[in-house]
């Protein structure tokens, strides 16, 4: 059946959901890994993409108790936080983040603004506050926009957007317009953890169910804001909840075209409910080949640092990864459960992961604009 499967892949056909089972349940890593490798290079050539960003959460109080998260607090509760508007521009000002010197020579076929601060994006997700309105979200994005109007913004999951909907008796239509018009650009792809409602159920009961998160998400295209998609894997489901997942995402994109890359997240399990161990590197590795080779309408699929860990992430660029995210700067959620990469990397450290992988260094924008090559 591989071979079929191979065949399949290399004519640039479409693999079904069995064979993606197979796949999974395969202990032939190298041959997932060349065809992984394959549907990348033939997507991006040997171009690999990393980007300078910052990572802001405005508060871990949420209304939610997600089993698998560590991050989320209650009103009182020890290591609960909430920061001002005034204090998430404060963070956007310190120039943490700044370009690397004694990089060499490289071709910039495209001018892209890089904040004096030294980073392109802001990446903003938090909990469910239970007391801020709808408008202090907008008034959050207004205020960066107008305090830094060259960072791009990408912000609030489909979770948050199906909550802002509730407590402004909104449509998700009119939230998503508000909020682009303040200065939205773009969404990340968190909050899909993984759809099949059993699993969902003992994951996160209070969290919407995974068809809303679809449904959020097609709107969010639907008003021309592009997304990610993600997927929780390595906690209670088992390989028929992945490749569901992964279908239903593969189906939603035919519909749209709206989802820049996905992302497999390697579950961590400290300070949560349902415990639990790390994934295998193993695991992580086939999960990102398997995702490569059956999400054949996603351009992108990411490698992130902060779950993988730095030495995964870098051998995922041989397993179908053309992402290996960015600088990030200020890491909260992985870390409250046990993460154990660093908090941030400097735009050198991303570059030499990339090349020593055999990859193009390539910085990018928020839409995969090409900012700088290190050739």
């Amino acid at each position: 059946m591989l071979t079929a499967i191979r065949e399949k892949v290399l004519a640039g056909k479409r693999i079904s959901d069995e064979d993606a089972m197979y796949l999974f349940a395969s202990d032939d890593i190298f041959t997932l890994g060349a065809l992984a490798s394959h549907v990348a290079y033939r997507k991006n050539g040997r171009k690999a993409f990393f980007i300078r960003n910052r990572h802001v959460n405005p508060t871990n109080i949420c209304v939610n108790r997600c089993k698998f998260c560590a991050f989320s607090r209650s009103q009182g509760q020890e290591g609960a936080f909430e920061l001002t508007i005034d204090d998430i521009i404060g963070k956007l000002g310190k120039g943490q983040a700044t370009k690397a010197k004694g990089m060499g020579k490289s071709r910039s076929p495209r001018s892209v603004h890089v904040s004096p601060h030294g980073f392109s994006e802001v990446h903003i997700v938090g909990g469910l506050h239970p007391d801020w309105p709808f408008e202090h979200y907008r008034n959050m994005l207004s205020a960066i926009r107008k305090r830094f109007p060259k960072l791009h913004i990408k912000a609030f999951t489909a979770v948050e957007i199906d909550y802002f909907s509730r407590i402004s008796g909104r449509s998700l239509e009119d939230v998503l317009r508000a909020l682009k018009q303040s200065g939205l650009g773009s969404m990340p792809g968190g909050g899909a953890e993984i759809f099949r409602e059993e699993i969902r159920n003992r994951l996160c009961p209070e969290k919407i169910p995974g068809e809303r998160w679809l449904e959020v998400m097609e709107t969010a295209h639907r008003v021309g804001i592009r997304t990610n998609a993600t997927m929780l894997y390595g906690h209670v489901e088992d390989l028929a909840d992945r490749v569901d997942h992964l279908s239903r995402l593969r189906r939603l994109q035919d519909r749209t075209k709206g989802f820049q890359a996905f992302i497999p997240l390697a579950y961590h399990p400290k300070n949560t409910e349902i415990e639990g161990s790390y994934t295998s590197g193993i695991d992580d590795l086939k999960t990102m080949a398997v995702s490569r080779i059956f999400l054949d309408n996603f351009d992108h699929v990411k490698a992130y640092w902060i779950m993988l860990g730095e030495k995964i992430s870098q051998l995922a660029l041989l397993f179908g990864a053309d992402d290996i995210d960015g600088t990030i700067i200020e890491e909260k959620i992985t870390h409250s459960a046990g993460g154990l990469s660093g908090e941030k990397l400097t735009a050198g450290q991303l570059v030499n992961l990339i090349q020593k992988a055999g990859k193009v260094a390539v910085e990018r924008d928020s839409f995969y604009k090409t900012v700088r090559v290190y050739p």
